[in-house]
């Protein structure tokens, strides 16, 4: 894990992804530099929202969104500010704070979607949005909130930073060393190829999973459904656990990208329909079997191969 140091490190949304940082900062980034006071402030919309998150030492103080006079407190001579929110508060989020942000103060976010908080970042900070870094982290859990929080939620996963061109390398470089820290790997990548890739492998699978349980509930036999559900559905819906104000806002910040994708997937498994109507058992076990494959190479941690490598 890279070296890292900070004094203060403000954290707007202390539950599962904020929480997480918190921990992973404290056990390898506080102690690693003389001098850094590695001072963690939660910042929520209520006493609730981070008084477990200070019971359980994730956060050294927290203060309230609607207090002007301990915002700013703690907003002065912050080194980060992370916005670990609901991605359809990003923008409210950051005109909230914009007239206490330091012009020393680097703001990221960790947000599934990135156009958007790019959008919301030039709207609500103007000529400052040089210092946001946009940022997403490709961990989580089917839990949310920072009773689910882990120090080594990052470890061995990615992070992708989508810079935008006005921002200083500089801080583009403190926010991937914060992450490093976490142990994690970081990534770069423009905000519409970001957006693309995460409507294709997390925010598509997500809807799956809750649109089959929406399936199943809407059954007049629901219950007798459930009742002998094992684990295939255990595994294809554990993502439908998650957080619904989370995936409310991804899918509608990034609609574009993930309708492709639904129409996507809806003429594949059209084309499975037509198969299993025409018992066509070679073109099924055809597809089943490149399926299986990709994800034995994927889980492999190989270059998946496709056809026209295969062809070459």
């Amino acid at each position: 894990m890279a070296a890292f140091s900070f004094n203060k490190l403000v954290i707007f949304g202390v539950g599962l992804i904020g929480g997480s940082l918190a921990r992973a900062l404290r056990v390898h980034a506080v102690r690693v530099h003389a001098g850094a006071t590695g001072e963690i402030i939660g910042v929520g919309r209520s006493a609730k929202s981070v008084e477990r998150a200070l019971e359980l030492g994730v956060i050294d103080s927290a203060v309230f969104l609607d207090d002007d006079n301990a915002l700013k407190q703690a907003l002065h001579d912050a080194d980060f500010v992370l916005i670990a929110a609901p991605v359809a508060q990003t923008e409210p989020l950051l005109q909230r704070i914009v007239p206490f942000l330091d012009a020393r103060t680097i703001v990221t976010d960790a947000g599934s979607t990135k156009s958007d908080a790019v959008v919301a970042a030039r709207a609500a900070l103007g000529a400052r949005a040089a210092q946001f870094v946009p940022g997403h982290p490709i961990a989580g859990r089917e839990s949310s909130g920072v009773d689910a929080a882990l120090p080594d939620l990052y470890v061995d996963r990615n992070v992708v930073l989508c810079p935008l061109p006005e921002n200083a390398p500089e801080s583009v470089e403190r926010v991937a060393e914060m992450w490093r820290a976490t142990g994690a790997s970081v990534h770069m990548m423009s905000a519409e190829q970001h957006d693309g890739v995460f409507a294709s492998v997390s925010h598509l699978p997500h809807v799956l999973s809750f649109a089959l349980v929406e399936q199943i509930l809407e059954a007049p036999d629901a219950a007798l459904k459930f009742s002998f559900a094992a684990g295939g559905f255990r595994d294809f819906t554990r993502i439908a656990a998650s957080s619904p104000e989370m995936w409310r806002d991804v899918c509608i910040a990034n609609r574009a990208a993930l309708l492709t994708e639904i129409d996507a997937y809806t003429a594949v498994l059209a084309r499975f329909r037509q198969a299993i109507e025409d018992s066509d058992a070679a073109a099924l076990e055809a597809a089943f079997e490149r399926s299986r494959t990709a994800r034995s190479q994927w889980q492999q941690g190989g270059g998946l191969k496709t056809a026209d490598d295969s062809a070459q």
